[in-house]
């Protein structure tokens, strides 16, 4: 194996392996969650051992918790008893087996399948001064030490307790259908002439980093000067889990100096980038679930399938491309009495799919 996830109780009674951290969503099912808990009952005192998988939204810093408010709501949850064994399981996976190999006699498999209604991992980004973990939609595999599953009467400790965070991802499909098309057209006021704007994308869905052509035509009828070009990509969140929030940021915002004088035309291709490294500072913007501090990207798009609860996940996610005509009626007072010639375009952003991910 080429590596191994291991969390240990803080009593050493316990130990969580798991073989990968990323499980993909592939839109019809999910990846099975695979793991082996290895279990010394020496020190159990009669108590039982239990492994649970968790989907929780998290809308608040652990702070919270210090003055009695509940800072994180579970969206799904399953239970099972690892030890003593009960029932029958599945069949071992070869990750198993690999894993019970290096557990030996004490080592316990289990296994969970993640429902595909269920929100891919996401977070949202905190301000540079914030500290605590993220708001956003995390999954957890916990192994515990007690007497019952799930009893509230039962105080669990800490030390009795080891955990580690997945995630869920989605990846591109195999198949992207063509791009979106906007035209719009525009008369000004003592003007029978029009501006005639067109804008569209070659393909629905580009990966994250990736440049995007914009094409842009302007057909300017009028006396009027086009004086630029402005093209952004604003992200749409939508949190419903709590108080249906929903707002937009921007995340690209270029503009171009191309004028288009009256009654003249212009066809050009604007490549534009958007990137997370260029919206550090902005909180709450939407990005893909991290582990731990590591590098991670804008939040793909929320794919819903026909049927799927919106309300289940907890965290939606758009994306549209805006495009501007800055037009200016030209003389001495041009720039005050400028106006906006604008279209919109839906955006699909996602990661590719890698080459060991195997198609569903």
């Amino acid at each position: 194996m080429a590596k191994i996830y291991k969390k240990t109780s803080g009593n050493g009674s316990i130990a969580l392996y798991l073989g990968k951290r990323d499980f993909v969503d592939h839109v019809e099912s999910v990846d099975i969650v695979d793991g082996v808990i290895k279990v010394d009952p020496a020190e159990l005192e009669g108590r039982k051992v239990w492994v649970y998988l968790a989907c929780s939204f998290r809308y608040g810093s652990d702070d919270l918790d210090l003055i009695g408010m509940n800072y994180r709501k579970d969206i799904w949850i399953q239970r099972q008893q690892i030890y003593p064994v009960v029932g029958t399981k599945p069949a071992n996976t070869p990750m198993q087996e690999a894993l019970l190999k290096k557990c030996e006699d004490q080592g316990h498999a289990f296994t969970f399948n993640i429902d595909n209604n269920l929100p891919c991992s996401v977070g949202l980004q905190p301000a540079p001064e914030d500290v605590g973990k993220a708001c956003g939609v995390d999954y957890e595999v916990k192994a515990y030490i007690a007497n019952e599953a799930d009893d509230p009467d039962e105080k669990i400790n800490k030390k009795d307790t080891c955990r580690l965070i997945i995630r869920k991802i989605q990846f591109a499909p195999g198949t992207i259908p063509a791009g979106p098309h906007a035209d719009i057209s525009k008369n000004f006021m003592m003007s029978d002439k029009l501006v005639h704007l067109e804008a569209s994308i070659e393909k629905e869905l580009y990966f994250h980093g990736d440049p995007i052509p914009v094409k842009v035509k302007v057909n300017n009828e009028t006396t009027k000067v086009v004086k630029k070009i402005k093209v952004t990509i604003d992200q749409t969140t939508e949190v419903l889990l709590y108080q249906a929030d929903k707002y937009t940021k921007t995340v690209l915002n270029e503009e171009f100096a191309e004028e288009v004088k009256g009654e003249s035309t212009l066809e050009k291709t604007f490549t534009v980038i958007p990137l997370l490294s260029n919206n550090k500072e902005k909180r709450g913007l939407a990005v893909d679930g991290r582990l731990k501090d590591e590098d991670t990207n804008l939040a793909s798009t929320t794919l819903i399938r026909p049927g799927m609860d919106k309300g289940m996940q907890g965290i939606l996610v758009t994306y549209k491309i805006k495009v501007n005509l800055l037009v200016s009626s030209g003389g001495l007072l041009g720039g005050l009495t400028a106006s906006d010639v604008g279209v919109e375009l839906p955006l699909v952003l996602m990661s590719p799919k890698p080459a060991d991910v195997p198609v569903e």
